[in-house]
């Protein structure tokens, strides 16, 4: 199965900015030809793609993936599995798991982990503390996808406080640098203020309040000025306020230091903790509808370069404690891509650069290897899309370990028709097929 040539006719190309009708040729897992009127070759699966659209895989740069430690939740295997029923092909998983990835040794370890099973290509980011400046500075060329720093509120030693350590980290890192910004003593303030407003039992809308707007800045420019300060790479994750798109340059060219969005800031506002409470509770929190709008915009300026998912799940039981007991999270791989084509029509948001933002502009900005976008030579990551296919979130549809997803009962106009990773069909028509295929991400040196 993994070597048959496949050939998809009549398909609607959206790549690099156009939407062509053309056929496209699979052969030895990458694509060997795109045209016109492709015969095929003997053996070939044919498949008539007609009203579909065809898309290069998402690359989400922001997973939490649980693996080790924290299965209970989610696993590589279950994750992955969901990823590539909602058109992701490749992942780059965080370091907040147990152990915390801060060591080289446990970087590989994840790896191991990851080959046996892992249904799309994948890669792993290096953790830091404020005392493992000589295991980043150690790292290899595509050892670790980039470093991630929480510079805010995080689970045991990954928080960097240290402002010696950040400088530090800033100065040396080999390979890209991604914050999580959030200013810590700012929502430790909020957040006593807040207790002793409502005695102890604050209400969920307060969630934003209390991981605030000023909280996200103070943050987020920090880590601005020291990518500026030392000519560092920068990738700023999930950002959520109006007021933090001054920091990014507009405009689509080279940029050293790059932001990003994730869809549940672009779906929802806080409107939604009214509908959905706790499960709707994450870190940096969903904010209000100005600044839902703002990000959009920012997105159609180029001020905002990547689009990711923050992929976080946690058990129903655990997102039913009271606030602020209740982890903060959300799984979201299988329906990222059905909510952006969602996003898509009902905000004007062109469907090419919801691909330049999930695949292209990831491809670029981490150097991944022949990956990103649908090209010849380059690995067959596709995803074909029905957009006429309705797709209704039930919890019998929804993979996640967790099993429960902010959509559910919700009914998208389109549906993910079928996956490729590595020109093998791993989805279609609502089932997985087949082992774990996918492979370790290649980085350009």
């Amino acid at each position: 199965m993994t070597n048959q040539a496949i050939l998809i006719i009549n398909a609607a190309i959206v790549n690099e900015g156009k939407i062509l009708e053309e056929d496209l040729l699979i052969k030895n897992g990458r694509i060997d030809r795109i045209g016109k009127e492709i015969s095929p070759p003997e053996g070939a699966e044919v498949i008539d793609a007609r009203g579909k659209l065809l898309l290069p895989g998402l690359i989400d740069d922001q997973v939490h993936f649980r693996e080790p430690g924290l299965t209970h939740k989610g696993g590589i295997r279950s994750e992955s599995m969901a990823a590539i029923a909602g058109g992701v092909t490749s992942f780059m998983d965080m370091p907040n798991v147990n152990p915390p990835t801060l060591t080289r040794e446990l970087l590989s370890q994840k790896y191991e982990i990851a080959k046996d099973k892992a249904y799309a290509n994948f890669a792993f980011y290096m953790g830091s503390s404020n005392s493992n400046i000589h295991e980043i500075e150690s790292l290899q060329p595509g050892e670790a996808c980039g470093v991630k720093i929480f510079m805010g509120a995080s689970t045991g030693n990954l928080l960097v406080d240290d402002d010696n350590a950040l400088d530090q980290i800033f100065a040396k890192s080999p390979v890209l640098i991604v914050t999580h910004c959030e200013d810590t003593p700012t929502i430790e303030r909020n957040m006593e203020a807040v207790s002793t407003k409502y005695n102890g039992n604050i209400p969920i809308d307060e969630h934003p309040n209390i991981r605030s707007v000023d909280a996200c800045y103070k943050s987020s420019s920090k880590a601005v000025n020291l990518a500026k300060k030392h000519g560092s790479k920068l990738h700023v994750l999930h950002l959520t306020t109006a007021k933090e798109m001054e920091l990014f340059e507009a405009g689509d060219h080279e940029k050293k230091i790059t932001a990003e969005v994730c869809v549940h800031h672009l779906y929802f506002n806080d409107n939604a903790y009214d509908e959905l409470g706790s499960m709707v509770v994450c870190n940096p929190a969903i904010k209000t509808k100005e600044d839902q709008n703002a990000l959009i915009d920012a997105l159609k300026e180029d001020r905002i370069d990547i689009i990711a998912t923050d992929h976080a799940p946690h058990t129903v039981d655990e997102k039913a404690k009271e606030y602020p007991d209740c982890p903060s999270g959300i799984p979201l791989v299988q329906h990222s891509l059905l909510a952006l084509l969602e996003l898509s029509s009902q905000k004007d948001i062109p469907i090419e650069t919801i691909v330049k933002k999930t695949s292209h502009a990831v491809s670029d900005r981490y150097g991944i290897m022949d990956r990103g976008y649908i090209r010849e030579g380059y690995w067959a990551d596709l995803v074909l899309v029905d957009p006429n296919g309705k797709h209704e979130v039930t919890p019998e549809s929804i993979i996640y370990e967790c099993g429960w997803s902010p959509f559910q009962g919700h009914c998208f106009d389109s549906s993910i028709e079928m996956t490729f990773v590595n020109g093998t069909k791993v989805f279609e028509s609502g089932k997985i097929l087949g082992e774990p295929m996918g492979k370790r991400l290649d980085f350009k040196g």
